[in-house]
């Protein structure tokens, strides 16, 4: 079965310096914020240009951080994209505040800047938009909006590491951003594992509290905070990755222009880059009005693909009753066609023409 991420192949190449810090870590026995999490920041906190970097248990509580961190509350309103995973949305109501939901570009997928301008109210108070699958959003065109509107403007980045617009990475242009270390993602840990990024001074310290029950001593404590740590381990394999990451997006970008050059001929709608920002291609995502033909072929010859992502938000249950006057035709109509293949360092290019032979001896025949 050709898997959608190859973890196994990316683990033989970092097994030994894993397992060695792996093995000096137990040996230490400092497992809670220790020697690699502070270090993973600091690393972490260079690369992407940021003053601060502070690892969390996971990219959604990334997110809810960045919210409390910038004050967003009860009855806030935040400005978001229904087309992304739900930790998003699942962010925004932790905090108390109301997930306004708006439509996508129909080539990016990435939230719309109109449709973000038409949305905003007396009560909006955040705008967060999306890196989906890799790409940055337009961020020039959403900071100015949310500039003339004294708007915070939070980064998911969870798709993201890496992507850059003119050399500035994302998390690095908004008042802050979170990132998921989930394993499949371009910098994935071996379990849950995430990052809140900011320039903030204030933004920084406050969401060390909240990361570590609200404590900046140990058993004094000034707010109600959470346990949501990064753990000392995973900052191990995160830091070996991250040393790596460059090359990993570049393999991955390798393995996009390749599949588009041999789908180039096929009625297909194959990755857009808007030329924005450079796209990291967490993930590999067509659009086809047959998706389920192809689907079906690509399982039947062991060749793993994915819908990402089936139903938006504002038509899943938890949101319906809010959400029953959205209308949101573009991010409806991909979520109909859209299907997602393989992709990842690791897949090499007659593996890459075996399933997309596999595509065109669906639409051809």
């Amino acid at each position: 079965m050709i898997p959608m991420v190859n973890l196994k192949a990316q683990y033989a190449e970092i097994k030994q310096e894993v397992e060695q810090g792996l093995a000096e870590t137990i040996a230490n026995c400092s497992f809670i914020l220790g020697p690699n999490v502070q270090a993973f920041e600091q690393e972490a906190a260079a690369y992407l240009g940021v003053k601060h970097a502070i690892g969390v248990a996971s990219g959604t509580d990334a997110l809810h951080f960045a919210l409390l961190a910038e004050g967003i509350g009860a009855g806030d309103e935040v400005i978001t994209t229904a087309f992304t995973f739900i930790a998003t949305a699942e962010a925004i109501k932790y905090v108390g505040a109301i997930p306004v939901f708006v439509d996508i570009d129909p080539k990016t997928f990435n939230i719309s800047p109109e449709a973000i301008e038409q949305a905003i109210t007396a009560k909006t108070k955040a705008v967060m938009p999306v890196h989906l699958f890799g790409q940055p959003a337009d961020m020039a065109r959403i900071k100015q909006i949310c500039d003339e509107h004294n708007l915070k403007l939070i980064e998911d980045c969870c798709q993201s590491f890496g992507a850059s617009i003119n050399g500035i990475q994302t998390g690095a242009i908004g008042h802050a951003g979170g990132f998921s270390f989930f394993p499949s993602k371009n910098l994935g840990a071996f379990g849950d594992g995430g990052l809140v990024v900011t320039h903030s001074d204030d933004s920084a310290a406050h969401i060390k509290r909240l990361r570590n029950h609200g404590s900046d001593v140990r058993y004094y404590h000034d707010i109600i905070g959470y346990n949501s740590r990064l753990d000392e381990m995973q900052a191990v394999i995160l830091r070996a990755k991250l040393k790596r990451i460059d090359q990993y997006n570049q393999a991955r970008r390798h393995v996009a222009q390749l599949y588009s050059q041999l789908l180039a001929d096929l009625p297909l709608i194959t990755p857009f880059e808007d030329g924005l920002g450079e796209h990291v291609y967490h993930q590999y995502t067509l659009l086809s009005d047959r998706r389920d033909d192809i689907m079906k072929a690509l399982q039947a010859n062991e060749i793993s693909c994915a819908v990402y992502y089936p139903v938006p938000l504002h038509q899943q249950n938890v949101f319906k009753v809010d959400c029953a006057d959205v209308s949101l035709p573009v991010t409806e109509s991909v979520a109909a066609h859209c299907f997602s293949l393989p992709i990842c360092p690791f897949l090499d290019d007659d593996t890459i023409r075996n399933i997309t032979s596999v595509i065109r001896s669906v639409l051809t025949a």
